[in-house]
């Protein structure tokens, strides 16, 4: 019998890591070919790591909630029908680890290693709202710091994370007598130290406590949930956020819509939304206003080349997702159409790969799904607007004309920009939509698709 690794496959060119979140199958399980075998979540997109192999699972290397890296070895299967290999081959297949991650899985097996020659345990870890890797709470543990000392530590990672650097760098200015009174091992007080990936700032904690009746039931918030409101709550401490609000007709589009949607839904067989259309409308705008097209990085601010637009796009389960339309400036319509369906229905049913959800520069919402007229959207970190798509109406309106004016008819919807006014002030993000409102209202009727 022969020993096969299960790696955890690439995901995508900005995907390095993903964290398990379940093991489908237990030591011992016999494993079919493209089988799936554990699951694993990265930033927004659940996916799952299919076997390659028929056999029988005989290791697992990581638990559930540890954070693996793409390339690192997973598990070991036991595969029938090939020639054994050799003890030395075996052993070293036990325990390989990618090129890219040698050096950091020693330091776990090390740390780990002498986290369990200390008999003294400070803190129980897993309790913190905030993910720590578990390099980091074997060094934690190991040095005894306690959860409200590693809860109060300024992440440099991916969206606030503790990586080993910072946590050797406390312990080290610690030992050295360095920290102030306002940091945590001295800090007494009801307030937490909080940040965000680009804002470093003591605010307090605000949370009361919650009553709790007999008759009310308590839900546990889902993996997604929790990460969307630490996403929306890191936003609104980092942005200032402004919002600028415009009234646009569409009724040239309503009806050039209708004249097409039931030739494209035969010929194509998918449906012609009203978004493939505002979603070209808003790659064109942005590259008439290119400093949307931004994101802030301290006192610097990064200039995208590419126009890549999230479309965001709720779950059945009440969550939200933004698939993102890669160069959407270099498609037509009838490419954007093909793209927004594709995303969208992918989206519904959990396909999405994680790089899709990754490298956006700018975020459109539709709000008018549900029948709101209008919102006022929290921006997608780290970008610097966002732009939320009314219901459409059928409203009486002033139509000028060159033999006056009169009462008519027409489709209307609010377009509403929210952006961050530290580095968009009111009159870009204003001009934004107003020329938004000018390729909407003189869209051509007489193009084809």
């Amino acid at each position: 019998m022969a020993k096969k690794e299960l790696k955890l496959p690439k995901m995508g060119e900005s995907v390095a890591e993903a964290t398990i979140t379940s093991w489908l199958k237990d030591v011992g399980d016999a494993i079919e070919t493209d089988e799936a075998v554990l699951e694993i979540a990265t930033d927004k997109v659940d996916s799952e790591v299919p076997s390659e192999y028929d056999g029988v699972l005989i290791e697992k290397f990581f638990e559930v909630d540890d954070v693996v890296k793409v390339g690192e070895v997973i598990a070991l299967i036991e595969v029938n029908g090939e020639e054994n290999e050799s003890e030395e081959d075996t052993e070293a297949t036990t325990e390989a680890q990618s090129n890219e991650v040698a050096e950091a899985a020693n330091e776990v097996e090390e740390s780990i290693s002498q986290a369990k020659s200390t008999t003294e345990t400070t803190s129980n870890y897993s309790d913190s709202d905030r993910f720590y890797s578990p390099l980091v709470k074997t060094i934690a543990e190991k040095e005894n710091i306690s959860l409200q000392e590693l809860d109060a530590i300024e992440g440099s990672g991916m969206e606030g994370r503790v990586t080993k650097d910072d946590i050797l760098t406390y312990v080290k200015d610690k030992k050295e007598g360095k920290l102030t009174a306002k940091q945590p091992a001295e800090n007494t007080s009801s307030q937490v130290e909080k940040t965000t990936p680009n804002q470093k700032q003591t605010l307090p904690d605000f949370n009361t406590p919650v009553n709790v009746n007999a008759d009310d039931e308590v839900i546990e918030m889902s993996r997604m949930g929790k990460m969307i409101s630490s996403h929306m709550i890191a936003s609104t401490q980092n942005s200032a956020h402004v919002q600028s609000f415009i009234e646009v007709d569409v009724t040239d589009i309503w009806n050039w819509r209708n004249n097409y949607k039931d030739d494209f839904l035969k010929r194509e067989g998918e449906k012609l939304t009203f978004t493939p259309i505002f979603m070209e409308i808003v790659a064109k705008t942005i590259k008439d206003f290119p400093k949307i097209n931004i994101s802030v990085d301290g006192d610097k601010i990064i200039m995208k080349k590419h126009i890549n637009i999230g479309m965001a796009a709720a779950l059945p389960d009440g969550n939200l997702i933004v698939p993102v339309i890669r160069d959407a400036d270099q498609l037509n319509l009838f490419g954007m159409a093909k793209k927004v369906n594709d995303l969208a229905d992918r989206a519904r049913n959990g396909k999405l790969k994680p790089d899709e959800t990754q490298g956006g520069t700018y975020t459109v919402t539709n709000v008018g799904t549900f029948g709101s007229v209008m919102g006022t959207p929290i921006i997608n970190q780290p970008q610097v607007g966002i732009l939320a798509l009314g219901a459409i109406r059928k409203v009486p309106a002033v139509i000028e004309t060159a033999q006056g004016d009169f009462i008519g008819i027409r489709y209307k919807m609010f377009l509403s920009h929210s952006y961050d006014h530290r580095v968009v002030n009111g009159a870009l993000g204003g001009q934004f939509i107003q020329r938004m409102k000018a390729y909407i209202e003189g869209f051509d009727t007489e193009r084809t698709i």
